[in-house]
């Protein structure tokens, strides 16, 4: 019982350094993108996993936390499968308009809900159904304005929902199964996520841009920002991995749509972006969805908590029955061996 709130407070500090650094990272990659010029977003991303696992390798050498070897072929594929969403997350990006960009990233949640059902076995009641359903409505009201489809934007976010959705729950299990925890599974995959999208990066941001990353002209500012950007990703790497485990891959997407609602508030209040009724509204639905989300699954919590102890006593007593039964039996054939 002890345990439990330490537990508790761990996940909320997860869960606002996250929010946190997010937001932080949007306004300052936004900066760097709209304002300055920098388009590469693929090749930034290169950047912030390699900067992430060059400064969780120095804390591990200053023994901040203890190396777990993981094995190789799984890292490995685990950090191959984050760096190819990531990349195909760009690509929609740039394929789709941002309309349908959005809706791509909503379609997220409840296509983990039916893989964590249809493998896992994972149940999730009507309340928290309701509730992630209100959560969409709102973000999509917010956030969604046109949808242009076309052919290969479309296979490209269906790539990028599934590849997502599997990497978040990879993420999950990975650190649940094999007992790692975030730092110890974000230090070893870093470096395939990486290599694929250092690789990948500068050809997918010039078929998207039709610039080349390397011929930019780096001025002090946009140098700057990059170091800053690749500063906060630490963080957001790490809250990452750090709200997957200590939570679930539903609830991380369910906090993704509240930094976008937050985002879309600083970016009318700090960077004077258009903003309508219509924003207000989606953004005042989605968190009415987001609290409802909270609640219901407190609820659970609770009730799973307080059942818990009645199925451990109640195998207590069973044990104790048996144990009862087996002495009465054994002092009944050694009464009948004595006759």
């Amino acid at each position: 019982m002890g345990e439990m709130p330490s537990f508790q407070l761990g996940v909320i500090s997860s869960l606002f350094l996250s929010v946190a650094s997010s937001v932080s990272i949007v306004i300052c990659n936004k900066a760097l993108m709209s304002n300055l010029g920098f388009p590469f977003a693929t090749t930034l991303t290169s950047w912030h996993l390699m900067v992430t696992f060059c400064t969780l390798h120095a804390a591990q050498r200053l023994n901040f936390f203890e190396s777990k070897s993981i094995d190789l072929k799984t890292v490995m594929l685990f950090g191959i499968l984050n760096g190819v969403s990531i990349g195909f997350l760009n690509l929609s990006l740039g394929f789709n308009s941002i309309g349908f960009y959005q809706m791509t990233k909503l379609a997220i949640i409840p296509f983990t809900v039916i893989l964590e059902t249809l493998f896992l076995n994972k149940q999730f009641s009507q309340n928290i159904k309701f509730a992630l359903f209100l959560l969409l409505v709102g973000v999509g009201i917010a956030s969604v304005t046109d949808l242009q489809l076309n052919y290969v934007g479309t296979i490209v976010a269906l790539l990028a929902i599934i590849t997502t959705c599997i990497g978040q729950i990879l993420t999950n299990t990975i650190q649940k199964r094999l007992n790692v925890s975030s730092t110890q599974l974000l230090y070893q995959s870093a470096p395939f996520q990486a290599a694929i999208l250092f690789v990948s990066g500068p050809l997918v941001d010039k078929f998207l841009t039709k610039q080349n990353v390397f011929a930019f002209k780096y001025s002090p500012i946009v140098l700057a920002f990059i170091i800053l950007s690749c500063i906060i990703s630490v963080s957001v790497n790490f809250s990452t991995f750090l709200v997957i485990g200590k939570t679930s891959p539903v609830t991380y997407q369910v906090l993704g749509h509240l930094k976008t609602c937050l985002v879309l508030a600083f970016g009318y209040t700090l960077l004077h972006d258009p903003f309508t009724y219509r924003n207000i509204i989606g953004i005042l639905v989605a968190i009415f969805g987001m609290g409802l989300y909270s609640y219901f699954c407190t609820q659970e919590t609770k009730k799973k908590q307080s059942v818990e102890p009645q199925m451990k006593e109640k195998d207590t007593n069973t044990l104790l029955l048996v144990q009862d039964i087996d002495g009465h039996e054994l002092k009944k054939s050694t009464k009948i061996s004595l006759v």
